[in-house]
């Protein structure tokens, strides 16, 4: 299932566009280009609509949120929604600032999405207007799983959108639907933008298998933690952080559809009656 998913990215090597944070914006490009997929970030609210027509996928990301990239966002997810062409909203550091809460609502009261990526505190910030966040981080979770499971599935139906909430244990969520995965390493906390290349990974498997959401989903989170895993085991032994980074889109080049099926520490679980 997980390994036919990333066959098909391999093959259709679709045209993902970013609207993304300038902190990380190398490393999503290079991590799509690591995948099969091929990026494009233009954030200029004069060319987005344009861009987003000839892409198969659209990723916004609020990393570093200002006054031109809201009306690109915008355009282009409008543009996108149009086509029928999925969007990933990542609302980071969503609930740090009234810029990132309003944004966040604007964007979700505006465009369809196919998937939203976030952790808990921010998915928790988009579905309660909450402020429980530190910065771009996730803030501790006194959830147990059971209820955060519960919770990302009601704000999947809520939002009509596969949700990924991302921890200690990944949930993705679609409707009554949902996948828990146990895959990545500490140490992918240490690299800034892991999550925000998981949300770019997240687009470039939904463009590819559009019949698929929550496979689709699940796979991306699957094949990124799993390359976090392999990344730390081949790291040297004067190696840090800086290496990791590479080594994890290094892994992610090599990663074949057989071996993310082998070492895919995921769970489906049966529909949930509502």
């Amino acid at each position: 299932m997980l390994q036919d998913t990333l066959a098909a990215l391999r093959k259709q090597a679709p045209l993902i566009h970013c609207i993304t944070n300038y902190v990380t914006a190398n490393d999503c490009a290079n991590l799509l280009l690591a995948c099969g997929a091929s990026p494009v970030m233009a954030d200029d609210p004069a060319e987005a609509a344009e861009i987003a027509a000839q892409s198969q996928g659209l990723l916004l990301n609020l990393g570093t949120l200002n006054q031109c990239t809201i009306p690109a966002m915008l355009a282009a997810g409008r543009q996108a929604n149009a086509l029928g062409l999925p969007v990933v909203l990542d609302p980071v550091g969503a609930g740090a600032s009234r810029l990132r809460s309003e944004t966040a609502a604007m964007l979700l009261s505006e465009l369809r999405f196919a998937a939203i990526r976030g952790n808990s505190s921010e998915i928790k910030a988009l579905a309660t207007g909450s402020s429980a966040t530190r910065g771009v981080d996730a803030a501790l979770s006194d959830q147990a799983p059971e209820d955060a499971l519960g919770f990302a599935q009601e704000a999947s139906r809520r939002w009509g959108a596969v949700v990924a909430l991302t921890g200690p244990i990944d949930i993705v969520a679609h409707g009554t639907q949902a996948c828990l995965i146990q895959n990545g390493h500490p140490m992918m906390g240490r690299v800034t933008g892991t999550g925000c290349q998981l949300s770019a990974l997240t687009a470039a498997f939904l463009a590819a298998n559009p019949g698929a959401p929550l496979e689709a989903v699940s796979a991306a989170v699957c094949a990124m933690g799993l390359c976090g895993e392999i990344a730390h085991r081949r790291l040297g032994r004067l190696e840090g952080n800086i290496a990791y980074r590479g080594r994890i889109i290094d892994a992610l080049y090599r990663l074949t559809p057989e071996r993310l099926a082998a070492g895919a520490k995921a769970r489906f679980l049966p529909p949930q009656s509502t």
